[in-house]
Order: C-alpha cells, then structure tokens, then sequence
C-alpha cells in the first residue's frame, strides 16, 4: 500500500511539472515548434530537388526551425523539458493529419484531388516521419544536454558546439531513418515496387543534415540571444526550481530507503 502510494503521489508531481513546464516556456516558442513540426509532415509530400543518387524534400525548408527550437528549450529547460515538448509537438501533429485527412475524403462538387493529395498525404510517410522525428529529437536532446555539460563556462562556443554537433548528428539520423522506412521498406510494397538503396539513403541523409545545419548555423544568433535573455530574466524559474525539489525529494527518499 506505502508503495501504490507513492507511486500515484510521483504520477501527480509528474504531471505537476508537465503543467509548470508548458505555462513556463514562451508560447511563441511553443507555437513555432509545434507548427514547424506539421509545415514538416506537409512539405515532405513535395520533392524540389532530385537525383540518382540525391533527393531532398521540402521539410529542409523548416526542418531546422525544429532543431533550433529544440535546442534553446533544452538549454535553459533541460532534455526532459525537450523530450516532453517534442512528444506534444508529435501529437498534435498527428492530430492535425487526422483533421486534413477528413477534410481530403469529404465529398465536393468541384475537383480538388492534387489538395486532397497533399492533405491526405501517405499513411507510411506520416509513420516513418513520426517515428524518425521522435528517434531524432530525443536524441538531439541528450547530445545538446550532454555536450553543455563538458563545458564549465556558458558563451558562444559553449553554444555553438552544443547546437551544431548535435543538429548535425540528430538531423543526419532523422533523414536517414526516415528514408530507409519509407523508401527500403514500404515504398517496395505500397509503391509499386519503387525503391532507393542504402547508397542513395545514407546520401541523401548526409546531404539533408548538411543544408540543415546550414540553416540553423544562419539563424542560430537568434537562438543564442534568445537562451541569454531567458537566463537574464529568469524565464522558467518556476519549473526549474520545481525540478531541483522533486529531484532533492527523491535523493532523500531514497537515502532514507537505504538506511
């Protein structure tokens, strides 16, 4: 019973910290993140550029927007605080793409089957790209976190190499997972046999994670100014010293169980 007990009690701080967290981070953040992560799932419908051995999609386009917001999230908030705003992020998405694929199959009297096409969009893209953005996004989480920690003073390179080995390193992982799902594994079955090989993923994914990079690497003063005003301000200081008390509380807890 003491144990069932304590269990629900560390069910509720959960989701305490959930609620904290997402009324601490900047709603424009939020905002951007979430509809970054759904222009993603839409534009991937559309090739603008494409080769033998070389095929990018119109993700690339707001791609890094994800990343970037991730990181400053990570930065001041932590990888939890990321994970938990990148499975929102997923959610929402797909709730978004049961919406657009309700309105794809309404009936209407005039023709708009190329806008139901990109609406209902393919549910094999939808799953590789889900699958491939979480994948991606818990690891770009950790990386960032974890490369911070090696740096015992914050300042720009601090920041700069948290941001870019891990987008380059998480963004390479996401292309690639998501073109060996969709183009080695389903498009065989589901597109009539059309298929790329390991070659031309493993390409197309070092290529993505290039151009993506370099877009965040563009924008990045953005996000660094960002974090530092956060920092400044004191933006988030509610849930961060939530955090640090659960965290002593379950150290305590713990130390008292030892004993």
């Amino acid at each position: 019973m003491k144990n069932e007990r304590t269990f629900t009690l560390s069910i509720k701080e959960r989701f305490h910290e959930i609620k904290v967290l997402f009324r601490s981070i900047p709603s424009v953040v939020v905002a951007l993140f979430i509809v970054s992560v759904i222009s993603m799932n839409l534009l991937a419908n559309k090739t603008i550029f494409s080769r033998e051995w070389i095929a990018i999609d119109g993700g690339i386009l707001v791609s890094w927007i994800s990343f970037l917001s991730m990181d400053i999230v990570t930065m001041r908030f932590g990888p939890k605080a990321g994970n938990r705003l990148s499975i929102l992020a997923t959610l929402i998405n797909l709730l978004a793409c049961l919406m657009f694929y309700i309105a794809s199959i309404i009936p209407t009297s005039d023709d708009f089957s190329a806008f139901n096409s990109v609406l209902g969009g393919t549910w094999f893209i939808l799953l590789s790209s889900t699958i491939a953005f979480i994948a991606s996004a818990l690891l770009n989480n950790f990386l960032n976190w974890t490369i911070g920690k090696l740096f015992k003073k914050k300042g720009g390179f601090e920041f700069v190499a948290r941001t870019y080995i891990s987008t380059f390193i998480s963004q390479f992982f996401d292309n690639l997972i998501f073109a060996m799902l969709t183009f080695m594994l389903f498009a065989p079955i589901f597109w009539d046999g059309f298929s790329w090989s390991f070659i031309q993923c493993l390409t197309c994914s070092i290529t993505g994670a290039i151009l993506e990079l370099v877009c965040e690497i563009i924008f990045s003063p953005i996000g660094y100014k960002l974090v530092r005003k956060w920092e400044k301000e004191g933006v988030g200081k509610e849930y961060l010293e939530l955090v640090e008390k659960n965290k002593n509380a379950k150290t305590a807890s713990i130390n008292k169980v030892e004993e």
